[in-house]
């Protein structure tokens, strides 16, 4: 990159095109294409390799993994080669067991990912075409709209009436006005008005640019590190931490304790301290990563086929244990194609001149492209070739107006549309039948209530306006002192099967409201017609008024929010999450991005605008309400199965290391080797990794479930307890009964230990019996599998190595029964513990 360009706001753009060899045509495709090769990917994220290592390496970086690995390594140099190997082959085959389901989860997040890249528009070979973010390069002519990304840090070329946010970079609450221009080397960052920066979004107007810096070399890349802040963590994550934490906390204690009473009774050192940290390897749940990146991942595929894209794999948890759900009408519950009505004068009388005006405004903008311009012009066109469009204030979302400057017969004349209320704030006459303008103000009430009329059949009601002008261009201060013409009403009739859907969303516990900017009367007229039950209103005014205790009271039973304001959006969500509730929120537009950063889950579609796709967590690739009910139920599978290691990690797992650690103290021998205890460990872990795959009751899909650490608590303590009776009943048996030796003790216990452990998955994977709820099929297959091989192992040649030994059929009997006792008493407990306690 030339050094000149370090302070490229300080050069003309003829210089700065120089300068990348660039021109206002754009690049051509072969030139961009060897820009990307050499200064690489649009992107801030690493490179795919170094991802690959990192999440090696993040399978045994683990403090207890690398303590047993260096102690395993010390007992060989000590003369017990075979024992360090064994441990050592488990903790990789451990580790790379987690990488593989890692790997093919990212992988297969990333393909999802793909499907809703933004793109930007550019100029190559001087045609417009739209390419991905990360494939735009430095001397690229890039055109910009409301509601687009900036996709690197460029130089204006031209612009008109252009805002962009700047929150991002520069903390500045208000838009920044943009125009082209020269600026001294020194102006600081947030003063450049020549210039704009990757991470930044265009609010109004329109620009081209010519784009000087990509990826970590633009200001944003260079303070990546900084401004990197972590998402908030979804109460799924919080509470598996806690979990973690709490894990951590018993297996510390527990390890120690153990440690130091095996020195206490004189055992070897080293030997006691290998199996004090094969028991933290034992208890630690150290697969939890891996399983809830498989089934957060095998979540969002499945999503995928029924058009729910997902963007952060977290957010599939609160999707699934979403309460409320708002969204905007238009697309959702209507079926979102405008269509005019009528347009009408001051009188409420059908008006061709109406009309017009609106079609030379709607036929004439270049700014944001919406649906009801593109509805103007197809309901009936007009000869407009004696109009000259002189200049253009875009559409923006403060305003909701656009305005059209024209020349016709020597007279320059300014046509506006927008919002009635809007509308109306700018104008000071109004046109009579005859042609004739009279003042505005004894007229107010007459015009509000000929709209209320309109929006109460269920119309959008805009208004259209005029004024005569002198000069070759204008600005937003010049939309003064109009005349008012008359109304545009619009219909957007509801969606085919939206009762049905609504029903569908409460039936899973999903309360639906609508946030919208329309009237009350519309708003009132569509609800009613989707069958949304005893409809309670909140205008924007009202919320105006309103503080944020009251409308946190309000927010509950309130389902209909009209006339709302862009910034209310993000109140109204918040008020609804403090109020208690997991809140989801579907936009597609401008005004959307600070809404569905504060809802717990922000979901857009794929026809969005850039910003409101990249605020998102899902984004739906269809606007259809039908596509988000299979994807909350598919949240609510995911969440289940999740939770079911979580369970089985506390219950079996959890017993049989605690029941071990105390029956050491008692044994004069170690109860099994630290070798033994991580290959019951590792094939205890088989069955869990197929747990994403699991069938999902009814009943947890049927509401949503949020999680409860308290109720994971209480399953442990219950679980983990009922699993120890059996554990001592196994070692008395041993024992006692069939007077087992150091050798065959340990292979009775490994044997009932893994095989107990694996088949208490199919009991506590469901609160049904299990003869009513069958488990998925990868599940059994490895849980038989398990059993198998567990049965066959002290029968083959690994036997010895791992010092196990065949057992007489009397110790396989006594075993058997155990088992069998402890799954008949594990269904008998499960039905107890879930009638009395609740998740």
């Amino acid at each position: 990159m030339p050094q000149a360009l370090s302070s490229f706001w300080s050069l003309s753009a003829e210089q700065v095109l120089q300068q990348l060899k660039s021109s206002h045509q754009g690049l051509s495709r072969q030139e961009a294409q060897q820009r990307l090769s050499e200064y690489g990917a649009n992107s801030l994220k690493q490179k795919r390799q170094s991802n690959v290592l990192t999440l090696l390496l993040s399978q045994f970086k683990s403090p207890i993994i690398l303590i047993l690995t260096a102690a395993a390594v010390l007992s060989g140099f000590l003369g017990d080669v075979i024992d360090t190997v064994i441990i050592l082959a488990i903790v990789l085959i451990s580790g790379l067991l987690g990488f593989w389901q890692e790997r093919g989860a990212s992988d297969a997040v990333a393909k999802l990912l793909a499907l809703v890249q933004v793109k930007a528009t550019v100029l190559r070979d001087g045609q417009a075409q739209a390419i991905p973010n990360q494939d735009v390069v430095p001397g690229d002519i890039v055109v910009l709209a409301a509601g687009n990304s900036i996709p690197g840090d460029c130089l204006l070329l031209e612009s008109k009436d252009l805002l962009v946010n700047e929150a991002a970079l520069t903390g500045e609450t208000y838009p920044a006005d943009k125009i082209s221009g020269v600026l001294p080397a020194e102006t600081g960052l947030s003063d450049r008005t020549n210039t704009l920066y990757l991470g930044t979004n265009v609010i109004s107007g329109t620009a081209n640019a010519i784009v000087v810096q990509t990826g970590k070399q633009t200001e944003f890349g260079k303070v990546s590190e900084r401004l990197k802040l972590r998402p908030p963590e979804t109460e799924f994550e919080t509470g598996l931490s806690k979990f973690g934490y709490f894990l951590m906390e018993v297996t510390l204690i527990l390890v120690v304790l153990i440690f130091l009473a095996n020195v206490y009774l004189h055992r070897p050192v080293l030997e006691s301290f290998l199996f004090s940290l094969a028991l933290a390897v034992g208890l630690t749940p150290q697969l939890l990563p891996a399983i809830v990146s498989v089934n957060l991942a095998r979540g969002a595929k499945q999503m995928a086929t029924k058009q729910v894209i997902v963007k952060r794999l977290p957010a599939i948890e609160n999707f699934g244990s979403m309460n409320v759900f708002c969204t905007d009408k238009t697309g959702t519950l209507t079926d979102g194609e405008v269509k005019i009505h009528s347009a009408v004068d001051v009188n409420g009388k059908e008006s061709d001149r109406v009309l017009l005006y609106a079609y030379l405004n709607a036929a004439s903008e270049s700014g944001y492209a919406n649906p009801i311009d593109a509805a103007i012009r197809e309901h009936k066109q007009f000869d407009i070739s004696g109009y000259q469009k002189l200049d253009e204030v875009p559409y923006d979302f403060n305003r909701k107006r656009l305005s059209i400057l024209f020349a016709k017969d020597n007279q320059h004349l300014i046509v506006t549309k927008g919002s009635l209320k809007t509308i109306l704030n700018v104008c000071s006459t109004v046109e009579t039948v005859e042609g004739k303008s009279i003042d505005i103000a004894d007229q107010r009430d007459k015009l509000q209530q000929q709209a209320e009329d309109l929006g109460s059949k269920g119309f959008r009601v805009l208004g259209v306006a005029y004024r005569n002008f002198k000069g070759e261009s204008f600005n937003k201060d010049d939309e003064t002192n109009m005349t008012f013409l008359g109304y545009l009403a619009l219909f957007d009739p509801p969606k085919a099967g939206i009762a049905d859907t609504l029903k569908a969303l409460r039936a899973l516990g999903v309360t639906t409201k609508m946030i919208t900017g329309d009237s009350r009367a519309v708003a009132l007229s569509i609800i009613q017609q989707v069958g949304l039950p005893e409809p309670k209103v909140l205008t924007g005014a009202e919320l105006h008024q309103m503080s944020d205790e009251a409308l946190m009271h309000r927010v509950g039973e309130t389902n209909v929010f009209a006339e709302v304001e862009p910034n209310q959006k993000e109140r109204i969500i918040i008020a609804l999450k403090k109020a208690g509730n997991v809140v989801g929120y579907l936009g597609d537009g401008i005004n959307d991005a600070s809404a569905l950063h504060a809802a717990d889950v922000g979901i857009s579609v794929e026809s969005a605008v850039d910003v409101a796709k990249e605020a998102a967590d899902i984004v739906l690739m269809q606007k259809d309400l039908n596509v988000l009910v299979a994807g909350v139920k598919e949240g609510r599978i995911t969440f289940a199965n999740t939770l079911k290691y979580v369970f089985m990690a506390t219950s079996a797992n959890f017993g049989n290391m605690f029941s071990m650690a105390g029956i050491s103290l008692v044994l004069p021998f170690l109860p099994l080797l630290p070798s033994q205890i991580l290959i019951t460990n590792l094939l205890t872990d088989f069955p869990e990794m197929t747990i994403a795959t699991d069938r999902v009751d009814k009943e947890l899909v049927n509401k949503p479930r949020r999680m409860n650490i308290t109720f994971i608590r209480n399953f442990m303590l219950v679980f983990g307890l009922l699993s120890s009776v059996f554990d001592y009943l196994t070692f008395g048996a041993l024992l006692l009964l069939l007077h087992a030796d150091q050798t065959q003790f340990r292979t009775g216990w490994f044997m009932e230990s893994v095989i107990s452990a694996s088949m208490i998955v199919l009991v506590i994977r469901t609160r049904q019996s299990i003869l009513k709820s069958k488990p998925g099929k990868y599940l059994l297959m490895a849980t038989i599998a398990i059993v198998i091989v567990t049965l066959l192992l002290p029968y083959t040649p690994l036997a010895g190595l791992l010092g196990f030994q065949p057992l007489p059929s009397a110790f396989l009997l006594v075993l058997a029964a155990i088992v069998g006792l402890y799954i008949l008493s594990a269904e008998t407990v499960k039905r107890v513990f879930y009638q009395h306690v609740h998740s």
